[in-house]
Formats: structure tokens, C-alpha cells, sequence
């Protein structure tokens, strides 16, 4: 006897304005994030060790109030979350040197190009055509990327490698996602940040040395609100409201990280944009926004 298939649902979500406040409040923590690696005293990329080392206890202590497994893996589980943390490192220590480059705006942008690099991925990985949606996606990347690049090379050969040094931020923060899958599934959010965050604390500290850079900082308020605005209050409030939201609107959040970046850059240190450089920015969102829309829950 033949069998009825079962009809998928459309996955159901529910937000409060609370919801949306935390959606919103940790888009705004995330893009002060490259204000306060300028400001701190230390190299850019000591910056971001001292973002993954602080927060570390506080991070296994929200694993534990989570009753989130903490230790006892498997040994390819934790090869999987040591792999995935050196992959964090790397992406952080790439878009820190990046973001001493070139303008803020480019740097929220570009360096949010992980989710439009996963999506290709996924498309090569199943071996399928794109959809409408992604080869829009995809479209826009790659227009508003060359405008932003062609514009930053007019402004000097340095900011044009900010801009690089963050489309490869884009690209590691693409397979620690990949990682970091399973390892989630297995671990729990907190837990895999914690643990990824251990791990990927002596990579930066290398990099940080093997760079010439000064690591211990002077003033210890940047590096401090640093680690706890974006890698615990930031990312905190992300996992407390994104499963509130369908994919479109998480994209559309997105980006009030660039437009508060714009703003930051300008006031802070006179970053001034043309027309040119709006088209290839807005471009580049919107690429972001269909790439999310694209997401399966």
C-alpha cells in the first residue's frame, strides 16, 4: 500500500518585543566591537586575545547555569571543537588586522561575508544549481564587493588590504561554522563558545607576538568591555533571541551593524562616504539579507 509522504510545516516562530530589544541590543554590542579594537592600546589582534581569554570563565559558568556538558567528549568531538576554535582565531585575527586598515563600514560588511560564503559552499557541497534567491545573493556580493574594493584602492593600497584581510576573516569564520555543526548539536551553544574560545586563546597570543605587537594593555577598559560586549553580552543576547525569528528578519537586523559602524567611523574618525560607496554598501547588505532569507532553521 502505498504511503502518503508527510506534508513539512513551516517551522512556527514567537517574539516578544523583548525578543526583538535582545535581537537588536546584540547587533548594536557587536558593532561597537571594532571601535574598541581601535581604541585599545594593545595590537589589534592582542585585542582579540584578551576578547576570547576574559571571557572564558564567565562563558564555562553560563555552559554549567545551562547544564550544557562541559568536558568528557569523545576524542573526534574534541578535535572538532579544537579545529573549530582555531578557525574562530583566525577569523578574529584577521578581521582585527583589517579593521586597523580600512574604514568601519567595510569592516562590519565584508567581514559578515560568512554567511554568503557558507551558502556557496553548501550549493558546491550538494552539487545542485542555485536558487533565485542565492544566485541574487551571490549577484550583489560580488558587484558591491568590487565597487567597496575599487573604492578603497582609490584611497591607498593599506585600505584596500583591510578590505582583504576581512573577506578572509569571512572566509574561516565559513568553516568554523562548518566545525562547529555537530560539535553544537553535541555541546550547546555556551559550551562550544567556551571551549572554542580556550582554544582559540593561544592562537591569537602567537599571532599577536609573531606580529611584533604589544599585548599587555595600559588602559584595560577596551580590551574588558571588549570581551564582555561582544563575545558575552553580544553573543549572549544572539542566542537568547535568534530562535525567536525566521532567517529574513535575523538578516534584516544584520544590518544595523554597518549602519552603526558608518556612523561610528564618521563622527570618530571622519570616515566620509560618497554615492559610490553607498551603492556597493547597500549592495553588499542586501546580498547578506537574501543569504539569510536562503537559511533553513
Amino acid at each position: 500500500m502505498n504511503q502518503q509522504a508527510p506534508i513539512e510545516t513551516a517551522p512556527e516562530y514567537g517574539w516578544t518585543w523583548r525578543h526583538l530589544g535582545a535581537l537588536l541590543a546584540a547587533n548594536v554590542a557587536l558593532a561597537l566591537g571594532p571601535l574598541l579594537v581601535r581604541l585599545a592600546d594593545s595590537g589589534p589582534v592582542a585585542a582579540g586575545f584578551w576578547r576570547l581569554f576574559l571571557s572564558v570563565p564567565v562563558l564555562f559558568a553560563l555552559a554549567a547555569l545551562n547544564h550544557q556538558k562541559v568536558r568528557g567528549f569523545p576524542a573526534p568531538l574534541w578535535a572538532a571543537v579544537a579545529a573549530a576554535g582555531l578557525f574562530f582565531a583566525l577569523d578574529l585575527a584577521s578581521w582585527h588586522v583589517g579593521i586597523g586598515l580600512t574604514r568601519l563600514g567595510n569592516v562590519t560588511l565584508l567581514g559578515n561575508s560568512g554567511s554568503l560564503i557558507l551558502m556557496a559552499w553548501g550549493i558546491i557541497a550538494l552539487r545542485r544549481l542555485p536558487f533565485r534567491n542565492e544566485l541574487l545573493a551571490l549577484g550583489s556580493a560580488l558587484v558591491g564587493a568590487a565597487i567597496l574594493l575599487g573604492r578603497s584602492l582609490e584611497i591607498g593600497r593599506e585600505t584596500l588590504a583591510g578590505d582583504l584581510f576581512c573577506l578572509l576573516a569571512g572566509f574561516f569564520y565559513a568553516f568554523y561554522l562548518i566545525l562547529a555543526q555537530t560539535a553544537r548539536v553535541k555541546l550547546g551553544n555556551w559550551s562550544l563558545l567556551a571551549w572554542s574560545s580556550l582554544a582559540g586563546s593561544p592562537v591569537m597570543l602567537g599571532v599577536a607576538l609573531a606580529l611584533g605587537e604589544p599585548v599587555w594593555p595600559h588602559a584595560w577598559w577596551p580590551v574588558v568591555t571588549l570581551a564582555f560586549s561582544s563575545q558575552i553580552f553580544g553573543q549572549g543576547l544572539l542566542v537568547y533571541s535568534l530562535r525567536h525569528f525566521p532567517p529574513l528578519v535575523i538578516g534584516l537586523s544584520l544590518l544595523t551593524q554597518p549602519g552603526i559602524a558608518i556612523i561610528v567611523g564618521w563622527f570618530a574618525f571622519g570616515e566620509a562616504l560618497t554615492p559610490l560607496d553607498g551603492l556597493g554598501m547597500a549592495l553588499v547588505a542586501g546580498a547578506l539579507v537574501l543569504a539569510r532569507a536562503s537559511e533553513r532553521r
